[in-house]
């Protein structure tokens, strides 16, 4: 007899080691903003991460507790050198907003 799609056990995913989660800070003029005025952080993240994936990260790497996380994946941009056309890598960023009081000094 098979089982229902709905009464298969679902199998928990492995949680991502910090530092393979977080990839590196997203450095521009709006994120500079960003920090200054809304305590928003910007990175660079790995695509399969997810929001608690990224949220235990930040908050293990810098000792933060963080109050909201927006992801935007980025699409890579169609780029040409001479007769061959391709692609920028996709990347995932994620927009983390610190509580009051907590920030990240390197970035600052």
């Amino acid at each position: 007899m098979k089982r229902s799609v709905l009464a298969r056990r679902r199998v928990p995913k492995a949680v991502m080691e910090p530092f393979r989660v977080v990839a590196a800070p997203h450095v521009s003029e709006k994120t500079t903003d960003l920090v200054q005025e809304h305590n928003t952080y910007v990175f660079k993240v790995a695509r399969e991460a997810t929001k608690t994936d990224i949220r235990e990260a930040v908050a293990r790497i810098w000792n933060v507790r963080v109050e909201s996380i927006r992801v935007v994946n980025v699409k890579g941009k169609k780029r040409r050198m001479g007769r061959i056309a391709g692609f920028t890598p996709s990347w995932k960023k994620a927009i983390v907003k610190l509580a009051e009081g907590d920030g990240i000094e390197v970035l600052r």
